[in-house]
């Protein structure tokens, strides 16, 4: 067995892996970057080692310094999580030359399967059936627009060596193929090292379905049933569920035996994941589900596995890169009731998901009935450096419907402040009619923008936060509540009156009512207040203007401190509301600042491959005549 382990990961998953070790009895190293000095997987392990500065290129990326950190710490084995060096074969390949052994596939299926195009020849051969459309050498943009028109529009372009929804852009229109192409080459060379992409048909109503399988070096491969993550914004998925709400045996058994088929054809060993995109426009059907991908490491929603089958993931892997087995013969695996997972994401759905970074002063998560594997903790900070999700929320319960509803009530007891966070729009997707009823598709979330918008802070609510706030004289923004003491009178009743509150910047009236009683869960904590899943920020003074540089006076800044990967245009430029000015990347995905208006380009700041700040005005834009 396994003597010590370095985790060449982070956050969440490093947490986890150590979870098991620990219970199996293996010691634990962590690595990390200075961004990550204190953070909890360096505190949580038994041995830790720092790589050096925070960008990942020079830190978890780096192969060279994770090797050393592991002769340095004694460890006799790396586990690479997910993400970073996780299905990067040389990688692979350089943690076996060093006499160490890697908890992951052998590096051949890591190459095999890292290239969705190489992926899907292997694929055929095999006969799994892939999804119609073009991969080949020819990356000149002349080909690929031409190999677009001939799927035929709308198409998907994938980076080759993607994952995560990073180098992926779906093109509706033949005209807006070379922009959508040069962000998706851009994507895929800054997150994979390698800018190669394929066309694919983009299908009507796409269902995105998954299937968890695991190998051991005795030949035995074995499926672990079926996870559905159609749920996707950007391409990233929000909410993954197993097994597959509307799966029936039929299609169970023939997607799962493709995904035996499909490890078997790699000589698999290990934990690994088979992709498949279905068309759902009549329902799963076995004939219309073909291979995408298969990734070569443990998924991030590998825990509704967990639930439903009652297995440690992470112990099988370990397990089996000791030499043992697996556990479980096919037959002895079996599933019962319905697992949700919610990815809880440091964002700001009002701004268009733009990630958030800060310091966590509050870092609320629900406690009875869930399973949290968190990457932070209350007075942590979510740095610029890494990928946004901070936190996953996961409920089992024995039907569908109810897991939905446990999940919804989960998300809504989130309460994270001053960094944003997708709680509250977490929270109403799970409690939408369609989601419950299992109608989704990968298209879901973009249908429904209203789900987007926070309801306002409840009056009920507030009411007995201003009742308490008075009660107690306490005065958040210096002085007392105005409050006209007759407003509100009556002869033989308790005493009320009015006052005036501010809420998210928004003047609201709220009622005192002085014999009510105060069992208020979530009492203001430095002027905020959480409800399903939001934070309001409540002041008895009115808020001070907003401070000039929005992007309606013709300043785009900076929404976070990022580096400029494309400049669309330069001073002097006349261009069209809604265009491209300037491209972020930041979190390890791109924000492209466009204009708010019909404008004359008045100054660009910044040039590709330069870092700013956040709020650093990247341009500077004059409404045109």
């Amino acid at each position: 067995m396994i003597r010590r382990l370095l985790i060449a990961n982070r956050g969440e998953i490093a947490r986890r892996v150590i979870r098991t070790a620990r219970r199996m009895g293996v010691e634990t190293v962590a690595v990390y970057s200075d961004a990550d000095a204190t953070a909890p997987h360096v505190r949580e392990a038994d041995f830790s080692v720092r790589l050096g500065p925070p960008p990942a290129a020079e830190s978890y990326l780096d192969m060279a310094k994770v090797l050393a950190a592991a002769a340095e710490s004694g460890a006799d084995s790396v586990h690479p999580g997910y993400g970073f060096l996780s299905e990067n074969a040389d990688f692979a390949q350089a943690v076996l030359d060093a006499g160490l052994i890697w908890v992951g596939p052998p590096p051949s299926a890591i190459r095999s399967m890292g290239p969705k195009d190489e992926a899907k020849r292997i694929m055929e051969a095999a006969g799994v059936p892939v999804t119609p459309g073009w991969r080949g050498e020819d990356q000149s943009l002349a080909n690929l627009a031409e190999q677009a028109a001939i799927v035929g529009f709308p198409v998907l372009i994938k980076a080759v060596a993607g994952g995560g929804g990073k180098g992926m852009r779906r093109v509706d229109r033949a005209e807006d193929f070379e922009a959508a192409l040069a962000s998706a080459q851009r994507e895929g060379q800054a997150s994979f090292g390698n800018a190669h992409v394929l066309i694919e048909r983009y299908m009507a109503r796409p269902r995105h379905i998954e299937v968890q399988v695991f190998g051991d070096d005795f030949g035995n491969v074995v499926h672990l049933f079926e996870r559905d993550c159609s749920l996707q914004r950007r391409h990233q998925k929000v909410i993954e569920e197993a097994p597959a709400p509307g799966m029936d045996e039929a299609t169970r058994a023939s997607v799962c035996g493709a995904a035996v088929r499909a490890a078997q054809a790699v000589g698999y060993r290990g934990a690994g994941t088979v992709e498949f995109i279905a068309d759902a426009s009549e329902g799963l059907r076995a004939d219309r589900i073909f291979f995408m991908e298969m990734n070569t490491r443990l998924q991030v929603e590998h825990p509704v596995t967990e639930m439903i089958t009652g297995l440690d993931l992470v112990e099988w892997q370990l397990r089996v890169a000791s030499g043992e087995p697996l556990p479980l013969k096919q037959d002895d695996i079996t599933m019962t009731g319905c697992a949700m997972e919610a990815r809880l994401y440091a964002e700001n759905p009002a701004t268009g998901f733009l990630p958030s970074v800060g310091r966590l002063e509050t870092f609320w998560m629900p406690e009875d009935g869930v399973r949290v594997d968190s990457a932070v903790e209350e007075g942590g900070e979510v740095s610029p450096f890494y990928d946004p999700m901070i936190a996953k929320l996961i409920v089992h319960r024995a039907t569908r419907v109810e897991a939905a509803d446990a999940l919804s009530e989960a998300c809504a007891e989130v309460g994270v402040w001053p960094v944003k966070t997708n709680a509250g729009f977490l929270s109403r997707l799970a409690a939408d009619p369609d989601f419950r009823n299992g109608e989704i598709d990968t298209g879901f979330i973009g249908a429904r923008p209203a789900l987007v918008e926070a309801p306002p802070y409840g009056q009920a609510a507030l009411d007995q936060v201003f009742s308490l706030i008075r009660q107690n004289d306490v005065a958040r923004d210096g002085g007392p509540i105005d409050a006209d003491p007759l407003t509100g009178f009556r002869l033989n009743s308790p005493e009320r009156r009015t006052g005036v509150i501010w809420v998210d910047g928004g003047r609201r009236e709220a009622r005192i009512d002085f014999a009510r009683g105060f069992g208020l869960g979530g009492v203001p904590k430095g002027g905020v207040v959480f409800q399903h899943g939001e934070a309001h920020v409540l002041s008895l003074a009115p808020p001070l203007a907003a401070a000039a540089g929005a992007a309606s006076d013709g300043k785009l800044l900076a929404p976070m401190p990022g580096r400029i990967v494309a400049v669309a245009a330069k001073a002097g430029d006349r261009i069209a509301k809604g265009a491209p000015v300037i491209t972020l990347e930041a979190m390890k995905m791109e924000h492209a600042m466009t204009a708010p208006f019909d404008a004359v380009v008045s100054a660009v700041g910044f040039a590709v491959g330069d870092q700013v700040t956040e709020g650093a005005v990247l341009a500077t834009l004059d409404k045109a005549d």
